[in-house]
Parts: structure tokens; C-alpha cells; sequence
């Protein structure tokens, strides 16, 4: 019974490990992936600073190095906490083991102690010859096998304990030094932290002595995201009144063929359902999919949530989706992501739908993509290889990202909509 509670506790304690372990490589891969990714930006910063000029996107980049040093920075406290539970739980571990290990030996010496002094051939006859009959004479000779058999087994316990404990040991101290390591990784990450802060703090005052054309700048791109949406937005409420007017066309025709057949048959005109009936009062959602063909492309594309394709093979989000601060403390609004990629890099469909818009925003094309009830917006793009009425299939090319002069950074604006509400691409995209 001892030796199944010991079997029990150490599968208990080999699947928490387990679970542990598993979370550690989750935290291990994210910081090895944000490590890179400073890589890159830290190269890219290099190059800029290099101009030996200040420039909006020296700015862009620190700010985005500083983000995502303080994620790594989150992500290590996050291994950390993780390796203290790892300790504590190995601390708890090797102190059961060496409870249970001295009871174990507590209990083979007694047993050796007992058969040491009963191992005279004499008094094990004695001791079957004293039973009271035949049936207690068997028993205790099969007791006396079994003492010899139980011991072996003991020791084997004994040893086998012995050696979960040296394993559990090594791992604790393993544990331990990792834990070592990430501590003086943070604080190498805290102090690389402060100087980019502090080269922030020199970028915007250098940027501030070029005030104007910085303001300038940035009112010209908050224009062109305005434009943006209301072109968007006038691009869908544009789908949504054909889809009616296509929808109460064919509830008309479908009526008038109605009452001339009952006609022709001398019957009287059956109408036609309400529920197939587009009116005044449908919602958005039952004016798109009036169609079975368009229902079930809006299935097909709700079925993808959280796996759909980014529309750039390579990027980084660096303006998420909802409300945020600009460098000027103004509060803005994103209706969608903007993904830095490379240069040039091909802009694609997340999904098959039809081009329903192509607009030219101040030198950059606008693209919209219906997918049932759903819509795709693919802005500042530097040329475009696709018409509208297209039907276009997922991951289709559509177009190349432009890159701005002034920052000389090729970022692509994603939008998701759902009838006319903006939604957050975050828990429609795959994981990046």
C-alpha cells in the first residue's frame, strides 16, 4: 500500500511538471521570437541613426523597440514566476522523497534486525511446529517465504528512491541556474531599456526643432486614415444597398410570377414568405445573406476565425486595433492594424470574396473585399493587380505595399468588417 501511494504521488507530481514544462517552452519559444525581432529592429535603427538626422521613423522604431523590450521583459518575469512554482514544487518533492526514503529504511532495518535473529534453521521449525493446526502451520511457512521475497522488494524500493532523488536534486539545481540566467537577462533587458528611452527622449527633441513639418506630417496621415474609413464605409453601405435592391427585385419578380401562374390557373396568388421578403426594417445581416450563395460563404469565413492568413507573408503589428495615444498625446482611434513589412512586399486576400472597390487615397489604392456578410479592407498600396467585380481566392496576390517617403517604412492598414462594423483582426488572424 506504501509503495502505491509513493507510485501515486510521483505521477501527480510528473504531470504538474509536465504542465510546467509545456508552458516553459511556450514562454522559451515567444522570448527567443522577441529577441529576434529586436534583432531586426535594433539593425534597422542602426542604419537610420547612421543618417546622423533625426527622423520620424528613428521615432517608429524605438517606439517599437521600447514595446517590445518591455514584452520580453514581461515575458521573463512570466519565466521566472514559472521556475520559482518549478522549485518549490521540486523543494516539496525531494522532501517527501526523503521522508519516504527514511521511512523505507526504517522499515528494512527492522525487517533485516527480525530476520537476523530468527535465522536459525531451529527456530523457523519452531515456529511452524507451534502452530495450533495444519492450516496455521501453511500459513506461517508461506510467511517465512515471504519475508525473504518482501525484503528484496524493499531494497529495490530503497534503491529506486534513492535515484528519484538524485534526479530530482539535479533538476532543482538546473532549475535554479536557469533561473540565474533569465535574472541577469532581465536586468541586461532593463538596461538596454533605459538607454532607448533615453535615446526617445533625444529624438523627440530633436524632432521637436522641425515641429511644424513633424505636425504637418502627422496631419496628413490622419487625413488619409479618415479618407480611408469613409471610402470603406461608403464601399459597404454601397454593397448593402445593391444586395436590397437586388433582394426586393427578385421578391418582386418572384410575387409577379406567382399571381400570373394563379392566374393562368385560375387560383388565387399565394405570397410570397416573409421570411424570404427583403424590407425597410431587414438588418444588415439578412440584406447579405439574402443569398444561399452568399450565406454560405459568410459560414465559410466565420468557420476560419482565429485562421485566416495575414495579408502579408511577413509583418508586425505596430498599431493594434482600438484606442490609442499618438506621439502629440492626441487620442485616436484605429479601425484595423497597421503591419510593417518589407519593402515591395505582396499584399493578399485573407480570404475568397469579390473586389468590390478600388480607390485611389492620395496616391495609394484603396482594396475592398466582400466575403459574404464580411468585408476586407487592403489600404496604402503602391499598385494594385486585380479589377473590381473579381472573385479573388485566399492568399490571391492583389497588390504591393507602398512605402512612405518620409519614414521610409512599408506599412500595409488591414480592416475587418462585419456588415459595417469594424471588428479587431486579433481574433481573426492566425497567430503570427
Amino acid at each position: 500500500m506504501k509503495f502505491l501511494k509513493i507510485l501515486s504521488f510521483l505521477v501527480f507530481v510528473f504531470g504538474a511538471f509536465s504542465v510546467h514544462a509545456q508552458s516553459s517552452a511556450e514562454l522559451k519559444r515567444q522570448r527567443d521570437q522577441l529577441t529576434q525581432q529586436l534583432e531586426q529592429l535594433n539593425h534597422e535603427y542602426e542604419e537610420t541613426a547612421n543618417n546622423k538626422k533625426a527622423t520620424l521613423k528613428q521615432l517608429n522604431l524605438l517606439k517599437q523597440q521600447i514595446n517590445l523590450r518591455e514584452e520580453k521583459i514581461n515575458n521573463i518575469n512570466s519565466e521566472v514566476r514559472n521556475l520559482d512554482n518549478q522549485i518549490s514544487e521540486s523543494n516539496n518533492f525531494v522532501h517527501n522523497l526523503q521522508n519516504q526514503l527514511d521511512q523505507l529504511k526504517k522499515e528494512y532495518a527492522a525487517m533485516v534486525l527480525f530476520t537476523y535473529r530468527n535465522q536459525s534453521a531451529y527456530n523457523k521449525l519452531m515456529f511452524i511446529f507451534a502452530a495450533k493446526d495444519f492450516n496455521q502451520a501453511y500459513k506461517r511457512l508461506k510467511y517465512l517465504q515471504q519475508i525473504g521475497t518482501y525484503r528484496e522488494r524493499q531494497a529495490n524500493y530503497i534503491q529506486e528512491t534513492q535515484t528519484e532523488l538524485h534526479v530530482k536534486i539535479n533538476e532543482l539545481d538546473e532549475n535554479k541556474k536557469e533561473k540565474n540566467t533569465l535574472l541577469l537577462d532581465q536586468e541586461k533587458e532593463k538596461e538596454t531599456l533605459g538607454k532607448e528611452k533615453n535615446s526617445q527622449v533625444a529624438v523627440v527633441a530633436d524632432l521637436s526643432r522641425h515641429e511644424g513639418q513633424l505636425k504637418q506630417q502627422q496631419q496628413d496621415v490622419q487625413k488619409k486614415i479618415a479618407k480611408t474609413n469613409k471610402q470603406i464605409n461608403a464601399a459597404i453601405r454601397r454593397e448593402i444597398e445593391e444586395a436590397r435592391r437586388k433582394a426586393e427585385e427578385e421578391a418582386r419578380a418572384e410575387q409577379k410570377a406567382a399571381a400570373a401562374k394563379a392566374k393562368a390557373e385560375n387560383k388565387e396568388v399565394v405570397a410570397v414568405p416573409k421570411a424570404r421578403m427583403i424590407t425597410k426594417s431587414s438588418t444588415t445581416s439578412e440584406i447579405l445573406n439574402a443569398t444561399p450563395e452568399a450565406a454560405k460563404l459568410s459560414s465559410d469565413f466565420l468557420g476560419n476565425r482565429g485562421g485566416l492568413p495575414w495579408p502579408v507573408a511577413n509583418g508586425s503589428v505596430i498599431q493594434g486595433f482600438g484606442i490609442y495615444m499618438d506621439n502629440e498625446g492626441i487620442k485616436n482611434e484605429s479601425l484595423g492594424w497597421d503591419i510593417r513589412t518589407n519593402t515591395g512586399a505582396s499584399v493578399r486576400a485573407v480570404f475568397q470574396g469579390q473586389v468590390k472597390s478600388i480607390e485611389n487615397i492620395s496616391g495609394t489604392f484603396l482594396i475592398v473585399i466582400q466575403h459574404g456578410e464580411y468585408f476586407t479592407a487592403y489600404s496604402n498600396l503602391k499598385s494594385y493587380s486585380v479589377t473590381k467585380g473579381e472573385k479573388v481566392g485566399t492568399k490571391q496576390a492583389i497588390g504591393t505595399v507602398a512605402t512612405d517617403s518620409s519614414t521610409g517604412e512599408a506599412v500595409v492598414n488591414f480592416a475587418l468588417y462585419k456588415g459595417t462594423t469594424p471588428v479587431n483582426p486579433k481574433i481573426w488572424l492566425a497567430p503570427n
